[in-house]
């Protein structure tokens, strides 16, 4: 189960087809999720915090989110989220693809304007907060698309696409003129490889070594560049993201604890439970 499939638990999710592929629900940490771990995919996400505070990380820089306020995440992007300590944090993801809005032949509104975009040859904020010029408008949107989406009438799928328009018009038209520093791309690169590597084989054996040899570092600068570019150690991201998984799974699935800590990578059932009890404050028994 890699981190998409671990988001696809909620049961209550919409999905929507391939051929409009644009999807909207509500999730509630600590109560849907003790947390979304850093991952990343092709799909453009907007993040709005409904209730609450937290913490939503993009590209490694932390946000403190408040209700109100909106993230925008362009594919590829890394990022996570999670509570505040204390605070319940309720907040709306709206996924869809970018393909959603690109024509399949030369277009200028493609060639000019989204694909820069996408490519980071141009920069946009992606903390939307109240004190932002154009907030209101992006806000204005959000409420709109949601509005259409509730009610759902008669090719409700051109007012979603048309209101996507008029947001990017309205950040494309806020940009921020700042290159990108190559340096950092070349960093974030070798996070990504790190965390879709997790994601794919958290269930299997990972040493520090293979990580390293995957970057091409060596097992000592490999050590000192995760810890620094991600806070902590990778020993420890990786036991978290495992327990993350477990957590969920201790509240959608019938397994026992013992098959769940087996399924996460945890063969030491006394190991899990105390890392598992350190984390959450209480056992995995108690949380089921």
């Amino acid at each position: 189960m890699n981190i998409n499939e671990y988001q696809q638990l909620l049961e209550d999710k919409v999905h929507t087809d391939a051929s409009f592929p644009y999807n909207t629900y509500l999730c509630t940490i600590p109560l849907d999720f003790s947390c979304v771990p850093i991952h990343w995919h092709d799909e453009i996400e907007l993040i709005i915090i409904k209730k609450g505070q937290g913490f939503v990380h993009v590209d490694l820089v932390e946000y403190p989110v408040y209700a109100g306020d909106i993230v925008f995440v362009l594919p590829g992007k890394l990022h996570s989220i999670e509570e505040a300590v204390g605070h319940h944090m309720e907040y709306e993801n709206i996924l869809f693809r970018k393909e959603l809005l690109l024509a399949p032949n030369d277009d200028l509104c493609a060639n000019a304007f989204l694909m820069p975009l996408f490519r980071e040859t141009i920069h946009t904020d992606c903390y939307i907060h109240s004190s932002l010029s154009y907030y209101e408008e992006i806000r204005d949107v959000i409420r709109s698309i949601d509005q259409i989406c509730s009610s759902r009438p008669t090719g409700y799928q051109l007012a979603v696409k048309s209101r996507l328009f008029q947001l990017f018009f309205i950040i494309i038209s806020n940009l921020n003129k700042n290159t990108s520093h190559h340096s950092e791309t070349k960093k974030l690169d070798k996070i990504k490889i790190v965390v879709k590597y997790v994601a794919e084989h958290y269930n299997e054996p990972i040493t520090l070594s293979q990580m390293a040899k995957l970057c091409y570092y060596s097992d000592s600068h490999f050590m000192k560049f995760f810890k620094l570019q991600m806070k902590e150690s990778f020993i420890s991201y990786l036991n978290n993201y495992r327990l993350t998984i477990a957590a969920r799974m201790l509240t959608s699935t019938p397994l026992s604890i013992l098959e769940i800590a087996n399924h996460v990578g945890f063969n030491n059932l006394s190991y899990f439970n105390r890392l598992f009890k350190k984390r959450y404050g209480i056992t995995p028994k108690q949380m089921r």
